[in-house]
């Protein structure tokens, strides 16, 4: 899984464009949370996206899902990941892969619990002109 992820994420970064940096889009992201755009390029009525993700610590990305599948590279901190039914579904250190099946129905949050700034390196495989992430409310949880 971690070839095949730098193989896409290599992939995305040869044939795409260098672009602008954006914010997460979750709803609502936590302070100081942000996304680079590194790049994009589209194959057919797929855009293929790659993104750095920064969140500081003690902040999350807020309630969201994609509507494609994602692959997630922690490059540096852990990412802890829950679902909507509150519970965590892992926690991904330095080095580790995450993949987001996509859909309405994976509704998700990831948070930052350490000290040190989590940074992820984002592969969205999304329907053309999708947005990176569609917003949702706190499902009930007591965190955010």
């Amino acid at each position: 899984m971690r070839n095949a992820l730098r193989t896409a994420v290599v992939g995305a970064v040869v044939t795409g464009t260098v672009l602008t940096c954006g914010t997460a889009g979750a709803t609502p992201p936590g302070p100081g949370v942000t996304g680079k755009l590194i790049s994009q390029t589209t194959i057919g009525d797929t855009d293929y996206v790659l993104r750095q993700v920064t969140v500081p610590p003690g902040q999350s990305t807020g309630w969201h899902y994609h509507d494609g599948p994602v692959f997630g590279f922690v490059q540096q901190g852990t990412l802890s990941h829950y679902h909507s039914d509150c519970a965590s579904d892992g926690v991904y250190k330095t080095g580790t892969t995450v993949r987001e099946p996509g859909g309405p129905g994976d509704v998700h949050l990831g948070r930052n619990e350490g000290d040190t700034t989590l940074i992820l390196d984002v592969l969205y495989v999304l329907p053309h002109g999708s947005p990176y992430s569609e917003d949702v409310p706190n499902p009930g949880c007591s965190f955010q």
